[in-house]
């Protein structure tokens, strides 16, 4: 019998606020993600933005934001409603569990329950940041084939994925 992890997502809780400050990614990764103080910061300050909190079991091991004007993530607009994903990571210790696609299916069955209206999810993921590519792509995600330039750490890549059909 396969055991599926026990992976949820929520929306950033004040109780979940002092283990998500205990999160970390490996070095390499900061220039793609930041640190976890300012994520939540930024998010708070920010009325279209939604921080989650991702869960395994009752236990924090990572973080997102959704963009409810998906315009916060490449500076343009979109055709079809859409939603933006950012600062998606999960605590160095958890890494290399295979938690990755557990993890968006648990993102994706949310934004379906609490945004119906939406139609896909973009995101923007650092060229250098192969695994990350690796993980959309197999996740559903499609290049663009635009580079977003915008970005602290270089250019990256314009990623989609249709949620609904």
């Amino acid at each position: 019998m396969h055991n599926e992890p026990d992976i949820r997502v929520a929306p950033v809780e004040a109780s979940h606020r002092p283990a998500l400050l205990r999160l970390r990614v490996h070095e390499p990764q900061r220039d793609f993600v930041g640190d976890i103080a300012s994520l939540l910061a930024d998010a708070d300050s920010c009325p279209s933005s939604e921080p989650m909190t991702i869960l395994h079991g009752d236990t924090p091991i990572g973080f997102y934001r959704i963009e409810t004007q998906a315009r916060c993530i490449t500076g343009g607009d979109f055709a079809r409603p859409t939603l933006g994903l950012r600062s998606f990571f999960i605590d160095r210790q958890w890494q290399g569990r295979g938690l990755g696609a557990p993890v968006l299916a648990a993102l994706l069955g949310d934004l379906a329950l609490r945004h119906p209206q939406a139609r896909d999810l973009v995101l923007t993921v650092n060229v250098r940041n192969t695994v990350g590519i690796a993980l959309y792509r197999r996740a559903g995600f499609v290049d663009t084939g635009e580079l977003y330039h915008g970005g602290r750490s270089g250019p990256q890549h314009l990623l989609v994925r249709a949620l609904s059909v």
